[in-house]
């Protein structure tokens, strides 16, 4: 299956493939004229696929070296990025070199990150090994890395030459990861295809998820290259991805990285929004409760006891969506339609009451 995202001043495609990684050196060729190329990856992942995509690549005809980094969202800061670029001087790279990016969500806007802003910007590939990463956030071009004020606060807009999903990589996930994409899924399903709800609807459990990875991530890459499409730069339509995430992020910021995974914090994001939505009449009733069932079908969390209204507000008060004293949000019209709304930021109080 393939996929073109079409932008005025890119295109470039993604390709889903189960066993694509078995000749992922002929993609990279096909893409890139022979020149040094630095895998970042983390120490997980690298141990499972570096040295089978190192190889294939090599053999392909290029200069190939591999950097990992510790797994987890802490690795996501200005700190690693650093040690990057030095490995990167280390190595010789300069703008005509490119960087392929193997791993999941974390190591993709690192990775992605690093590449835009080292020398300016190299070129790069993204190699998602997750199910978030290769149904969100793999595409659209969004990189960052996390400070101690917020999450993502600090990034850039770089699009990738090409992106290779192989569902294969799946199999290795642990189960709490493959839950964690599932939000993901969701979110896609509820703001903009309903076929996609229906077809959740039909599977049975989060382990009946990888009998149907391809048309999974097949749906949620369309409704994400449409979008990207219509609003590359985040300003307009894009928003309505971020479904969940205003308050996820601040829980994710609050209760420590990696203690919620961000799946589980946009789950949690998800259901408090609209609970409170229906309450205030800013969403139409009965979507909670098809949103809950969903989430609870994959085992995801639908709310967190310990909420800590004052620390939450406080975090999202940093989220990239605020426009001075205003922050727009993400609501449901029904599922399958999402509308942008803008608020003043104090209003969200009321979005976060317990």
């Amino acid at each position: 299956m393939k996929l073109s995202v079409t932008l005025p001043n890119k295109m470039y495609d993604l390709l889903i493939e189960k066993g694509g990684l078995a000749h992922v050196g002929t993609w990279v060729k096909s893409l890139w004229e022979p020149q040094k190329i630095v895998i970042i990856s983390d120490e997980t992942v690298a141990g499972l696929y570096g040295e089978q995509v190192g190889k294939s690549i090599r053999e392909a005809g290029f200069d190939v070296s591999l950097i990992t980094v510790p797994p987890g969202e802490t690795s996501k800061n200005l700190a690693t990025a650093e040690k990057i670029y030095h490995y990167l001087a280390e190595k010789g790279m300069t703008r005509r070199d490119g960087v392929i990016i193997l791993g999941g969500g974390v190591i993709g806007d690192l990775g992605a990150f690093v590449a835009s802003t080292y020398m300016r910007g190299l070129h790069f590939l993204q190699i998602p090994t997750t199910l978030l990463a290769q149904v969100d956030s793999s595409i659209g071009g969004k990189t960052a890395v996390n400070t101690s004020v917020a999450k993502n606060l600090v990034g850039t807009f770089a699009q990738p030459d090409g992106v290779l999903i192989d569902p294969n990589t799946l199999l290795t996930l642990e189960d709490r990861r493959v839950r964690e994409g599932m939000a993901e899924v969701v979110k896609s399903a509820a703001i903009a295809d309903i076929n996609l709800w229906h077809l959740l609807e039909k599977i049975k459990d989060d382990q009946d998820v990888l009998n149907y990875s391809e048309e999974i991530i097949y749906a949620c890459c369309q409704v994400k290259r449409k979008v990207v499409e219509e609003d590359e730069f985040d300003t307009g339509n894009r928003l309505i991805l971020n479904f969940g995430h205003t308050i996820g992020h601040a829980v994710e910021q609050t209760k420590g990285f990696g203690v919620v995974t961000h799946g589980e914090a946009v789950a949690i994001g998800m259901c408090q929004m609209t609970k409170q939505a229906e309450k205030l009449k800013t969403m139409p009733a009965g979507i909670l409760s098809e949103l809950v069932e969903m989430l609870a079908k994959f085992n995801l969390p639908t709310s967190l006891e310990e909420w800590e209204e004052e620390k939450l507000y406080e975090a999202l008060t940093h989220d990239k969506k605020t426009q001075g004293s205003n922050i727009r949000i993400i609501l449901l019209e029904k599922i399958g339609q999402a509308k942008i709304e803008t608020i003043r930021i104090e209003e969200m109080k009321q979005y976060l009451e317990k």
